[in-house]
């Protein structure tokens, strides 16, 4: 059977699968980064389990993946197969492309992970059919992919999409990126968690814990929650003004408190809209296997790009035949 190796590489654990064309998970495996261990030790672990993956395939499917798709976090350069930076991985300017390309014989495609996660979405997820799409994960942080159709924008620097660091509270909290304000220091999981830890006096509250508070009514709870959903939907309106998407797809942690949060939204986006037109807004659809799926879409069309374009038929006449 036909197939393509996936990697999703994160902070802590790195998700994987081997993919068929329809865009089936024919097996899944999972293991820590190990970034404790340094930048090289990361990359080797990566190695070698794409090269485990490689060996499983071959022996279950009887022929070795036809290509690899990678998605790691940070600035990625796509174009050169470059993983440029990573603060949580410790890595710089690493030829990831190049290394997993040796090391499994393969063609390998590499891609930033909120965008290949995006990607997913969009293709075969909450976004499929929608011609544009924004999708944004709520996680630690807060990012975006930008959908036109079928493909990810990645910019001229790889740096699109990065809807976090839209100033959203001018002069408030300093952000690691070295401005103040910025969208995910309010409405990520983690800022949520922050709030909600201060406001209830309990140390390891979470984001879980204040949208079950808000379901329960505390006023506390909801203070922190419409807080975040303020500042979500500020950041939000910016974006929707810019790219006007046709389908809004927000996931991560934090989404998984469903209509909690989607109700809220919805609403506040709606209030701020003026002239722009009012997207669809959804939950994202493949939970955390959006990054998998959306690696082996970028390694499918890498061969797609590679193979030769068809023959033209032989009852087709030739240009001296034509008159």
């Amino acid at each position: 059977m036909r197939h393509v190796i996936a990697l999703d590489v994160g902070g802590t654990g790195m998700k994987a699968a081997l993919v068929d064309e329809n865009g089936a998970l024919l097996h899944q495996a999972r293991r820590p980064t190990g970034r404790e261990r340094g930048p090289d030790a990361v990359v080797e672990g990566i190695l070698g389990f794409a090269a485990e993956l490689r060996a499983y395939g071959a022996g279950r499917f009887g022929e070795p993946a036809a290509a690899a798709g990678v998605a790691v976090p940070g600035i990625v350069d796509e174009e050169q197969g470059v993983a440029a930076y990573s603060a949580n991985l410790g890595w710089r300017d690493v030829p990831l492309r190049d290394l997993l390309a040796k090391r499994l014989g393969t063609p390998v495609a590499l891609g930033h992970d909120v965008r290949t996660g995006g990607l997913g979405e969009g293709r075969i997820g909450a976004g499929k059919g929608a011609d544009r799409f924004l999708f944004v994960p709520l996680g630690t942080g807060i990012a975006g992919a930008i959908g036109i159709d079928g493909r990810v924008e990645a910019g001229a620097h790889g740096f699109a999409g990065e809807i976090g660091h839209i100033v959203v509270r001018p002069g408030g909290i300093p952000c690691p990126c070295g401005q103040h304000g910025c969208l995910e220091r309010f409405a990520s999981a983690s800022a949520v968690s922050l709030a909600w830890a201060e406001a209830c006096g309990e140390t390891g509250a979470d984001a879980a814990d204040c949208a079950k508070a808000v379901e329960f009514g505390d006023a506390r709870a909801q203070a922190v929650w419409q807080e975040a959903v303020d500042a979500l939907a500020d950041g939000l309106v910016t974006a929707l003004t810019l790219l006007d998407p046709r389908t809004l797809i927000i996931g991560g942690g934090l989404a998984e408190a469903g209509e909690t949060l989607f109700r809220p939204l919805r609403e506040a986006v709606r209030r701020r809209v003026t002239f722009q037109k009012l997207p669809t807004i959804v939950p994202a659809a493949l939970g955390d296997t959006a990054g998998c799926l959306g690696a082996g879409l970028l390694a499918w069309d890498l061969l797609a790009a590679a193979a030769p374009a068809p023959a033209p038929s032989s009852s087709s006449p030739s240009t001296t035949d034509r008159r």
